[in-house]
């Protein structure tokens, strides 16, 4: 079974991915992203697709026009594990090289 992060490792995480925050429960994290236009918020989240795919980690997200709001929680461990901290920090890289505001 995959193990959650601790509070000090979701402190760490959090002050390493800016944008990013808790739910209040403290069993998700929560990143909101703007691009330009619907077709670089679409390019984007393709990207994340893909690499959700890979690692069979799949966020809950939804898009509207230029905006993706996304959800990331290992639902199997019932909060936050390492897969979901990797894919944060993918997340953040790539919408920073994509124009996200």
């Amino acid at each position: 079974m995959i193990e959650k992060l601790t509070s000090d490792e979701l402190k760490a995480l959090l002050a390493e991915l800016p944008g990013w925050k808790t739910d209040a429960s403290g069993t998700s994290i929560q990143g909101s992203f703007k691009f330009a236009d619907f077709n670089e918020a679409f390019g984007f989240m393709t990207r994340v697709a893909i690499k959700a795919q890979e690692m069979d980690h799949h966020p809950e997200w939804s898009n509207v026009y230029s905006k993706v709001e996304i959800t990331l929680s290992t639902h199997e461990a019932k909060g936050l594990t390492s897969r979901d901290a990797t894919l944060a920090r993918f997340i953040s890289s790539i919408a920073e090289n994509s124009g996200s505001a």
